[in-house]
């Protein structure tokens, strides 16, 4: 086993990771930039080294940074959490080249799942049911025509590079591809660095169910049940539950071994999820993509479980085989986390950064967890995500959960800055969300007009 990690992150995340070495009895590195000298996670650490100024891309982004720190402190591995680094397979392969284990896939694994035509031909060729669509990069205008005519609007356009919905446009006719196709592929090539684009067609509404996989050197691959993150705005998601309503006892055994078979096939090693798209008119799945890192929303996935899956990372990276099987895997009662943003849903969701004057997070009671980097006093920082807190119940059963979470959301103070909780407790008291009826076109469609009037 490791005797110290590095993490490469901030916020809430760092603070989870640091919890988890410190319960496997490994000392931790925090970075920080100047922006986050006063963060929870600087303070939880063993050590804390500065890596650079506020901005990410000079500080959390910087690869020679982050090494350099790992170096200094003499850190066996180092763990990225998500976004930042996280997928960033260059970071991967430079960290084995000076000898500190990155924690989660090479970065050869990395670089074939992370770009999503070849993730979708490596899928076809794995036998996982892939979403009807071009056949490779579409390099201009014309050819998304043809392509599109062929599979049928609507239809739409994604990076191939990309993530975090950048990228992507949704195209209803053919008269507006082109002006979409134009401004998706510039959008990608400044996030990115690559203006290839993919087309597909929609599958909407639909599900938008995820699976947790987990894979050692040994070769043994588990998957740890599905979760819905229907709920999302703008392809952001809101809020998830584990598992999903929407999925039977036959179509569980399906997805899950449908992305077991994919994690295999890729031969992958470390924490990951496969991302499927589920039609729930015809009970026909399609692999969306994989994501290669934990995930914001890992703790539901815990909460049923009964897996530490942070733990489960650090441990596969020090080489050893799963604590587990997958007939040890038996999914109890049901998990919802909700998102704590610094935001202002009345103004479109504004960022909303500062000082936080006064805080309560909820607590006590069986089945809550709270996962949060913010204290009384703690300025949020306006150069990274807005999440406060995430706020994640488990109960016997679905309607235990969602009246957990109504009470948990009750109970949550934050004074000086904007949060979309109020937002987060209309949206589980809704209706259709209490009757588990909704897609991913409900939250964009359906609830925020009508929330968006009564505002």
């Amino acid at each position: 086993m490791f005797r110290k990690i590095l993490i490469a992150n901030r916020g809430e995340i760092a603070v989870r990771i640091i919890r988890a070495a410190r319960e496997l009895g490994i000392a931790t590195v925090a970075v920080y930039s100047t922006a986050d000298k006063e963060a929870l996670h600087t303070l939880l650490a063993d050590e804390a080294v500065c890596i650079g100024p506020g901005k990410a891309t000079e500080s959390y982004l910087n690869i020679n940074a982050v090494l350099s720190a790992a170096v200094l402190t003499e850190a066996e591995a180092i763990h990225p959490g998500f976004g930042f680094l996280s997928e960033n397979s260059k970071f991967a392969t430079m960290c084995e080249e000076v000898g500190i284990k990155f924690i989660g896939p090479s970065g050869h694994v990395m670089d074939m799942m992370g770009d999503k035509i070849n993730a979708r031909a490596q899928m076809i060729k794995a036998g996982v049911p892939v979403i009807p669509g071009s056949d490779g990069e579409v390099h201009n205008s014309e050819e998304a025509l043809i392509v599109a005519e062929k599979i049928g609007y609507p239809v739409m356009l994604k990076a191939s590079a990309g993530g975090g919905g950048k990228g992507i446009r949704k195209v209803e006719k053919p008269d507006d591809l082109v002006s979409a196709f134009e401004t998706a592929s510039s959008e990608a090539k400044a996030n990115y660095g690559n203006g290839a684009m993919y087309i597909e067609r929609v599958i909407y509404p639909a599900r938008h169910i995820e699976v947790q996989i987990l894979g050692d050197e040994h070769g043994h691959v588990i998957h740890l049940g599905e979760r819905d993150c229907s709920l999302q705005r703008n392809n952001q998601k809101v809020l998830e539950e584990s598992p999903s309503i929407a999925i039977g006892k036959t179509l569980r055994h399906e997805i899950g071994a449908a992305a077991v078979r994919a994690a295999e096939f890729v031969g992958y090693e470390n924490a990951g999820t496969i991302e499927f798209l589920l039609d729930e008119a015809s009970s026909n799945f399609y692999f969306m993509e994989m994501n290669t890192r934990v995930q914001v929303e890992h703790p539901v996935t815990e909460f049923v479980s009964g897996v530490d899956i942070v733990k489960e990372q650090i441990c596969i990276a020090a080489g050893q085989p799963l604590s587990v099987k997958q007939e040890d895997i038996v999914l109890r009662g049901h998990a919802i986390e909700c998102r704590i943003n610094a935001e202002n849903p009345a103004f479109n969701f504004a960022p909303s950064p500062g000082k936080i004057t006064n805080l309560y997070l909820p607590s006590g009671g069986v089945g809550l967890r709270v996962d949060s980097a913010v204290y009384p006093g703690y300025t949020i920082p306006p150069y990274y995500d807005s999440m406060i807190a995430k706020i994640i119940v488990h109960g016997e059963n679905r309607f235990d959960a969602l009246m957990k979470m109504q009470r948990a959301l009750y109970e949550l103070e934050i004074e000086g800055v904007q949060t979309n909780a109020d937002f987060q407790l209309d949206l589980i008291s809704d209706r259709n969300v209490i009757a588990g009826d909704y897609d991913t076109s409900f939250l964009m469609e359906t609830f925020l007009p009508k929330y968006q009037e009564k505002e």
